[in-house]
């Protein structure tokens, strides 16, 4: 954190992509996992070809790696409280290079099939831990290394399935060599790059994860999971073979659909959950993947509609990623990595399972049947999901809501008190002064402190202790010690130039927009005269992945809003 900015030298601006290079090897090593969700799509139909194997054979590629990785959440807690993040992170990379170059050596179906499964362990250890270390190593912004770790899904995903195409072409063995060397390289950089994290203060019981079902909200979203995941690895798992496409081909497509997914994951999402809500984006998002299964299910030997269908289906698939776990964060009140098992657990059973019965469904009827199960399941999740309606209810105004101001100290948000100078009474026309841990914000708490002096009024200095999240997993974003000091520095800085000054610590965001959307329902309660922000410090790639805050502010917000421009020199001090 800088110090307040001074004469008339400009603020620096804060690229949310300038971290360290251990955040880099990490996110290099996201690319590569998540590109193992749609590598082998391509090299379906060729692996069954060349060894000989009945699709439902082939299709225990999926069933062996996810229900493995189902098994392994169980146990992933328990690993890395005792042994640490970094050493959980390295331990999944070196299982995952070891048994996907084993995978590619392999000369039968089974054997891969076995290979896979041993992939699927050190997934769940990976995928267990790699946005907490992105998180705790980060310097240069909690919200960049966010916005990193997304931009790291989104890009796997969407690759994914390109360089499966593209090795796979040369032969089946390519892309699970491809993968065994990248991850080599991933595994080396960690070791090097990042540093040892700190232990857990308290060791997760192996129990814990199983005993979290009994919250009747995290076992419901969790079984509505299952369902969803029937029907998405129905698809990704079987839909390849009645395209009888090459592996080149069978990449594009399913290229195509990882765009979809990662574009309405980190910005579709959020756009509808704000105008829809939770609930009701949920269950339209279901009822719509459903129709779109019962398109495949009808034009499965029609190549162009099951192609346009399969691609169709991103959307629908980004959307639910991202919103059920957000869901699944705060609809439970057990530990947030206990929750992710939990709920880790549940989901992946149902994506391992349905791809394999999909292929004994059509050794038993017809092509269409996996289909129409898969339409069908999505059903029995919203009627599952329906039995939580009260729960998804309380989840949303959690997301929405931070209780009203009271005298210091002040408690808003879970488990974090508010540090605090000379206390004004709220509704006196305050200064908001909206910061973060970036450099910017001494400049925005000067900017405040200026605006307070000249009108007479006091300073309310906030900060939003975000929550990340990524596929099923969440991160803290700063200790909650950590957020308190950063509001007590820009209170200091306040109290120190004779300011009256409070502040306070905004509860839990679910995304960088709800960010803003925090500052502005507090602004309103206390019936803010302005609120001062720093200006978005960036565009192109990081602004798309990013659901800006600032933009979420001007647009609920009913007082004037001032934005400190980095590019400008700084005001003088008062």
């Amino acid at each position: 954190m800088t110090g307040p900015a001074t004469g008339h030298t400009a603020a620096p601006a804060a690229n949310p992509f300038k971290q360290p290079k251990a955040v880099f090897a990490v996110a290099f090593a996201c690319v590569v996992s998540f590109m193992g969700i749609g590598l082998v799509d391509p090299i379906l139909p060729a692996i069954s070809e060349d060894l000989d194997a009945t699709p439902s054979q082939v299709s225990l590629l999926f069933t062996s790696y996810l229900v493995v990785t189902a098994l392994a959440m169980l146990v992933t807690g328990w690993v890395s409280s005792r042994i640490g993040a970094k050493r959980t992170l390295i331990v999944g990379l070196a299982v995952i290079v070891v048994f996907s170059a084993l995978a590619g050596a392999s000369g039968s179906i089974n054997g891969i099939v076995g290979f896979r499964a041993g992939w699927g362990v050190g997934n769940a250890l990976f995928i267990a831990t790699s946005l907490a270390v992105i998180v705790a190593s980060a310097s240069g912004g909690f919200v960049g290394a966010i916005v990193l770790y997304e931009t790291a899904l989104g890009l796997g995903i969407a690759v994914g399935p390109l360089l499966g195409g593209l090795l796979g072409d040369i032969s089946w063995r390519g892309p699970f060599y491809g993968v065994a060397v990248l991850m080599a390289i991933a595994l080396l950089a960690t070791v090097v790059l990042v540093e040892p994290l700190p232990l857990p203060a308290r060791k997760t019981r192996l129990s814990e994860p199983l005993r979290a079902l009994r919250h009747r909200g995290l076992l419901t979203l969790s079984l509505t999971a299952l369902c969803y995941n029937w029907a998405f690895f129905t698809m990704l798992g079987y839909a390849p073979f009645p395209m009888e496409l090459s592996a080149v081909k069978l990449g594009l497509v399913f290229t195509g659909w990882g765009l979809l997914v990662a574009l309405f994951a980190v910005v579709g999402a959020p756009w509808l959950q704000r105008r829809l809500g939770l609930a009701r984006t949920l269950y339209a998002n279901l009822a719509l993947f459903a129709v779109v299964m019962a398109v495949i299910a009808l034009g499965v030997d029609h190549r162009a509609v099951l192609i346009t269908a399969v691609i169709a289906s991103g959307i629908f698939i980004g959307v639910n990623n991202t919103v059920t776990t957000q869901a699944v964060m705060t609809v439970s009140s057990v530990e947030r990595p206990v929750a992710s098992a939990a709920y880790g657990f549940v989901r992946f059973i149902g994506g391992g399972l349905a791809p394999y019965f999909a292929g004994k469904m059509v050794e038993a009827s017809n092509i269409h049947v996996p289909f129409w199960v898969g339409a069908g399941a999505l059903l029995v999740g919203i009627a599952i999901l329906a039995t939580a309606h009260d729960l998804l209810g309380q989840a949303e105004r959690a997301q929405q809501e931070e209780p009203a101001p009271e005298a210091a100290p002040l408690t808003v948000g879970p488990g974090i008190t508010a540090t605090t100078g000379p206390a004004p009474a709220a509704g006196d026309g305050v200064i908001v002064a909206a910061v973060d841990s970036g450099p910017l914000a001494a400049e925005v708490t000067r900017t405040a402190g200026r605006l307070a002096t000249l009108n007479g009024r006091a300073v309310h200095v906030l900060h939003a202790h975000e929550l990340g999240l990524g596929d099923g997993t969440a991160a803290e974003a700063e200790d909650p010690a950590a957020a308190r000091a950063v509001v007590q520095r820009h209170v200091d800085a306040l109290v120190g130039r004779h300011v009256p000054a409070t502040g306070h610590v905004l509860g839990e965001a679910t995304d960088h927009g709800a960010v803003g959307r925090m500052i502005a329902a507090y602004a309103e309660r206390t019936s803010a005269r302005a609120i001062v922000i720093g200006a978005p410090t960036h565009g192109g790639l990081p602004a798309l992945m990013d659901a800006s805050a600032s933009r979420e502010l001007w647009r609920t917000a009913n007082c004037h809003i001032m934005i400190v421009n980095p590019s400008l020199p700084a005001l003088p001090t008062p």
